[in-house]
């Protein structure tokens, strides 16, 4: 039997960019007791997921995070659309954080995502790949 991990599939193209990222922490097996809405931005976009860079309440979450205990549901905003593009995502991978600082980087998968939405992200890469 052949196993094949998650970061060893690159079907899409990503870009370099600059997006604001509206998330929140779910879980239905954790109890956060953490309501908030958070800010960040992603640098890199695919089809298949997003490198964040924002806040984390906690580190003693990234255990949780990274077995799929707690995803995010995100709202990214293109700027080229008026709405958000809605999707939920498990945590991939976490940068090394530095002491002292509250943001870190998330290496994003999206878990649900609809037709519509991975659409409109393909449809901003191919954009931004032609205004260079």
């Amino acid at each position: 039997m052949s196993f094949e991990y998650e970061s060893e599939r690159k079907s899409f193209v990503k870009v370099n960019t600059d997006i604001p990222v509206r998330y929140k922490f779910l879980s239905k097996v954790i109890d956060l007791a953490d309501e908030n809405i958070y800010e960040g931005t992603t640098s890199h976009i695919s089809g298949h997921g997003l490198l964040l860079v924002g806040r984390i309440p906690s580190v003693s979450w990234i255990p949780g995070l990274l077995m799929e205990k707690i995803v995010l549901g995100l709202n990214i905003l293109l700027p080229s659309i008026d709405a958000p593009v809605k999707a939920l995502a498990r945590v991939a991978w976490v940068e090394a954080i530095p002491e002292g600082t509250e943001k870190c980087a998330f290496g994003m998968s999206f878990r649900e995502i609809s037709k519509e939405c991975q659409d409109q992200i393909l449809k901003y890469i191919i954009r931004a790949q032609m205004t260079r």
